[in-house]
């Protein structure tokens, strides 16, 4: 069975499923065993007395003996589940959802439009919390809206589209190292004082792994937003993620949210603040309203639904193409 067939069922039952509450409860997420090694390198080689030159150094040994280890992991189960038959196909299937993040992350999407509407600015601030880092307590209702939408778009590049490329290019040992690569990003690819030598390699080599996901992300919420509002959006979010990706502080995240906001017709991005300290950044389609609602979060949702049926679809052409 191809990567595309087993990945086409990873994400109707990632879609369907998720990841449940109660079996993360009882179990550690792959994430987070990513996360406790990943740790456990910066604890063991992150030293504040290194030169800058020294500390860039091990982090590339770092992130290169993790990346190794996750796609090991990888061609290890890959192996084991070859000699499985059905069982180990499925447990292949399940695996691969587990590492996709379509249904988890609509649901805490959802949450801050529920927030806002049945608890006012503290609900939707206290729901959005949960999936961005600035500080919410600085965001108005609009901005509250805007960093939700600004969110989705973005973790449908790096949460769905990014580990299913890399899992049908090169199968678990891809989708591992990937997810390895990702997670140590977000911990240690800082640019603060302690990460900003460690975390380099990390952070440029995530930069790289997400360099096609993201050009492809911004063309299925195109793709997405024309079927939910028509050609005309469809037009402007392909347009303005064209025009205005390049304003985005990271070289990727700005595809999908400068995708988004031309499909809503919304300003996205410009000044936040972080840890109390404001980052000044160009807003993505400056011309858009700024006054963002619970309505727009809900027809980003919807906007999302049809970008993950056009990634379906993309799939099921890979399978098609593969016989």
């Amino acid at each position: 069975m191809s990567h595309f067939a087993v990945l086409l069922v990873a994400l109707i039952l990632d879609r369907v499923i998720g990841d449940p509450d109660w079996l993360w409860r009882r179990l550690s997420h792959p994430v987070v065993i990513f996360g406790h090694a990943i740790s456990f390198a910066e604890r063991w080689l992150n030293r504040p007395a290194d030169a800058a030159a020294t500390r860039r150094l091990k982090g590339q040994v770092a992130i290169a003996g993790l990346l190794l280890a996750a796609a090991l992991c990888g061609w290890a189960l890959a192996r084991l589940f070859g000699r499985m038959g059905m069982v180990g196909l499925v447990l292949e299937v399940v695996v691969v959802a587990i590492l996709l993040a379509q249904k988890s992350l609509a649901d805490h999407v959802a949450a801050v439009a529920t927030g806002l509407r049945e608890n006012g600015l503290e609900g939707g601030r206290k729901a959005v919390s949960m999936i961005v880092g600035r500080d919410p307590e600085a965001l108005g209702q609009s901005a509250v809206c805007r960093a939700s939408i600004e969110s989705l778009a973005e973790n449908f590049s790096d949460g769905i589209v990014a580990p299913a490329l890399w899992y049908a290019v090169f199968g678990l040992p891809g989708l591992l190292a990937y997810k390895m690569l990702n997670t140590a990003d977000s911990m240690i690819g800082h640019l603060d004082e302690r990460y900003s030598d460690f975390g380099r390699a990390a952070a440029k080599l995530d930069d790289l792994a997400n360099w096609p996901a993201s050009r492809l992300s911004a063309l299925l919420i195109a793709a997405g937003a024309g079927l939910v509002k028509g050609r005309d959006a469809m037009r402007q979010a392909a347009g303005t993620a064209l025009r205005d990706s390049g304003l985005h502080r990271s070289p990727n995240a700005g595809w999908p949210e400068a995708a988004m906001a031309g499909a809503l017709g919304l300003a996205l991005a410009g000044p936040r603040r972080y840890h109390g300290e404001l980052v000044m950044e160009a807003s993505l389609n400056a011309s858009g309203s700024t006054q963002a609602s619970a309505q727009h979060i809900l027809e980003a949702l919807s906007v999302y639904q049809r970008a993950l049926d056009c990634l379906a679809m993309l799939v099921v052409a890979g399978i098609l193409v593969s016989f």
